[in-house]
């Protein structure tokens, strides 16, 4: 990477950040009512003065904004309000945050290992019964809505068959197992959508990647199917896999928000719920800020691995 380029990611997760954090405190200054009345419902009148005057709610819009983000810059993530007390946003962001890392990892893995074989073998079985029930399965996936998965496997895998927890978070340190049975249910709920996306880009970009010379070829010199497939069709055959897996960060992290509320992990996806319901306005613009710079920071990485699956684009930029 070039130093045009790295200057030119920095321009782009400056002017992202920027750009979401102003907009999402827009919307959020959209909504009815005073905050400090939310902050603070049974707080004294010099208890909602002091939330007031620190949030900087008598200044107008722009100049609260300017001064979360010079806060921000300096490491500032502001606090989060209750009626008699206030506790640093970052105290609780650095707990969060791992919860939602391994929910979003996991689905992610989850969703490559199933998508990438099962879009293997429907191209090589092009037009086949089980190139057209994979099909047919990935577009009845895709219109399932994440939170009326999660409210089936609950009932169903929870409930009734008391198969898997329908609630709950424990860390990994502490008792592996039950980390892992807890978080079964939510990297389902949040994967299935993903499966269904990669494994049908993936088998059209496989289908067309078949039909090149060097494939022919490689079949002409006999070796099996199989090398061909993983070893010389499936790496060219990514690229377009790759973009999207980095781009749906961003998806997944959306979904997560709605499968941390449902399951009860206390990850960003609650803890930005909960600055919404409660109008913790810097909260939610510091979650905010965050997310899209883990979000560019993502992308940012998908760009270098492209240099090791195409020896094209390597070959370009260092000329």
């Amino acid at each position: 990477m070039t130093a045009g380029g790295l200057l030119k990611r920095l321009a782009q997760l400056i002017i992202t950040v920027l750009a979401v954090t102003l907009f999402s405190a827009f919307l959020l200054e959209l909504l009815p009512g005073d905050p400090v009345e939310v902050l603070v419902p049974f707080g004294s009148d010099e208890q909602r003065e002091a939330v007031r005057e620190d949030l900087d709610l008598d200044q107008p819009f722009i100049a609260r904004y300017g001064t979360w983000l010079s806060g921000f810059v300096t490491g500032d993530m502001g606090n989060y309000y209750t009626v008699s007390s206030k506790r640093p946003v970052w105290d609780r962001l650095k707990e969060a945050f791992p919860k939602s890392a391994q929910l979003v990892l996991y689905s992610q893995i989850l969703a490559l290992i199933i998508a990438i074989p099962v879009a293997v073998f429907a191209a090589a079985k092009k037009d086949t019964f089980f190139d057209r029930m994979s099909n047919t399965t990935a577009f009845a996936m895709l219109a399932i809505p994440n939170f009326a998965l999660a409210l089936v496997l609950q009932y169903y895998l929870g409930v009734k068959w008391k198969i898997f927890p329908t609630s709950g978070y424990t860390p990994i340190t502490e008792n592996p197992a039950e980390h892992f049975e807890k978080m079964v249910l939510p990297c389902i709920t949040l994967a299935v959508g993903q499966i269904a996306i990669y494994m049908r880009l993936l088998r059209s970009d496989m289908i067309a990647t078949l039909q090149q010379d060097f494939i022919l070829l490689a079949k002409a010199k006999g070796m099996r199917s199989k090398r061909i497939l993983f070893r010389h069709a499936l790496r060219p055959s990514s690229l377009t896999l790759l973009t999207v897996a980095g781009l749906n960060v961003g998806t997944l992290i959306g979904g997560a928000l709605i499968v941390e509320v449902l399951f009860q992990i206390p990850g960003m996806g609650f803890m930005l719920q909960e600055a919404i319901g409660q109008r913790q306005i810097v909260a939610f613009q510091s979650l905010v800020a965050i997310i899209a710079i883990i979000y560019v920071i993502v992308n940012f990485g998908v760009d270098l691995l492209y240099t090791v699956l195409d020896p094209r684009i390597r070959n370009e930029r260092s000329a």
